[in-house]
């Protein structure tokens, strides 16, 4: 019986969305509506003020990301991952012994932000990005659902601890999470490049001896000066800008949404939950379909989607249609995370992937925590989300408009062997 050897690029991708699953995303940004009310209550304070701690490590994870795509470049992804994961972890860990109060929560929020960039999507997009080519985009979808399912898991259990044990232990347990399950895992099995092992990338071949670091020939691609005055790379950050201020406005809120008309908070747990469905539906599917499919056009689709969602939440009280809003919004926020290192590979290719999808995670997320800011700070004024919502649903659809604005790849998928010290044979193993 022959043996069947599994590519060590699917061991990277599940190394990878472990990662995710446990890391910073899931408890500080999915899970962040069920903390809400109760840390409102806990400070004394409105929601916008809360809300102005997301803000504020999304304002971290903008100033920070273009740094951890220039450190990527420069040292590997091996070297900024593991630092990264492991002050996350301490930071949700210790936080039940300082935090006590609203700025030591903007304080908390601040270094997840700025720890958070290293051990989030960008580096491991940057790794997955290496180990494929052809399947690229499933393979990113596949590496994505790690967040879709913390998404999905992380909001109930959260909202089950936080009644249990309180909402400053949880956060410890997070950390807990991190430090003993994620980190070693991807100490014992991630690797940078396929060259390291001796590989080709998607599994079509194998080097005859892996090539020294020094000689392993540039990626191609498009300097980061060259990408940032192309007409492309402003037309692709505007959209995400968009699409991230109002999806992001709508995933923060939407538990407060459901319990300001009477929904218990289990309720709005689980629509947080939903949220996370349709956001692990979109990671794989979405990428999945940019293989096979023009990405642009899928991305407008799910833009127009969650666009849908935002009205369905403005305009009906029921519940069901409530998690059907959230579905449309969870789709969005997925493909979302996709899309950043699919088309910046596919436009600019692998030179200056780290700068320049950093670059464009950078003003989504800053986008992002602004549209969450501005979403709290108008319910403070105005008692209702009815507008906030009209505005986010508008903002959605110009992103879907501009997105289909983009051309055609320069960089498409290539099963090209080079000769020269790196000669690839192939493998009918792999």
């Amino acid at each position: 019986m022959m043996r069947v050897r599994v590519f060590y690029g699917w061991w990277i991708v599940l190394t990878a969305a472990l990662a995710l699953l446990l890391g910073a995303i899931p408890i500080m940004v999915f899970s962040f509506s069920v903390f809400l009310r109760p840390l409102a209550q806990a400070f004394h304070c409105g929601r916008g003020a809360v809300s102005l701690a997301f803000t504020l490590g999304n304002l971290a994870v903008a100033a920070c990301t273009p740094l951890t795509g220039w450190l990527i470049d420069r040292f590997g992804t091996r070297k900024v991952i593991l630092p990264s994961m492991i002050m996350v972890g301490l930071a949700l860990l210790s936080s039940k012994l300082w935090l006590a109060g609203i700025w030591q929560l903007y304080a908390l929020y601040l270094m997840e932000g700025v720890f958070g960039c290293g051990a989030g999507p960008l580096p491991y997009s940057t790794v997955v990005s290496h180990w494929f080519d052809r399947y690229r985009g499933l393979a990113l979808g596949a590496m994505m659902s790690g967040v879709a399912i913390g998404a999905v898991v992380m909001p109930p259990t959260a909202e089950y601890l936080i009644g249990r044990i309180g909402w400053q232990l949880t956060y410890s347990v997070a950390g807990i999470g991190v430090l003993v399950i994620a980190v070693p895992v991807a100490v014992a099995l991630l690797k940078d490049r396929p060259e390291e092992a001796g590989m080709l990338p998607d599994g079509i071949g194998f080097l005859v001896r892996p090539a020294p670091r020094a000689h392993r020939q540039e990626n191609p691609g498009m300097s980061w000066r060259d990408a940032w005055r192309s007409r492309t790379f402003w037309l692709l950050l505007l959209s995400l800008i968009l699409i991230s201020a109002s999806v992001q406005g709508c995933v923060t809120q939407i538990a407060a949404i459901l319990a300001d008309r009477g929904s218990p908070a289990r309720t709005g747990a689980l629509a947080s939950s939903v949220l996370g469905i349709g956001l692990l539906i979109a990671r794989i599917g979405s990428g999945y379909l940019f293989d096979h499919f023009f990405a642009p056009r899928v991305a407008a689709l799910i833009f127009i989607a969650a666009a849908l969602g935002m009205a369905l939440l403005c305009l009906s009280n029921s519940q069901h249609l409530a998690f059907a809003a959230a579905l449309f919004i969870g789709s969005a926020l997925g493909a979302e995370g996709d899309i950043v290192p699919y088309l910046t590979g596919r436009y600019f290719g692998l030179r200056s992937f780290g700068k320049i999808c950093g670059a464009a995670w950078a003003g989504s997320a800053l986008a992002g925590g602004l549209g969450a800011w501005l979403m709290g700070a108008a319910f403070d004024v105005y008692r209702s989300y009815s507008l906030p919502l009209v505005f986010c649903c508008m903002v959605a659809l110009t992103a879907a408009v501009l997105i289909l604005t983009l051309g055609p790849y320069p960089f498409t998928a290539a099963l090209v062997m080079k000769g020269g010290p790196q000669q690839a044979t192939v493998n009918s193993e792999l």
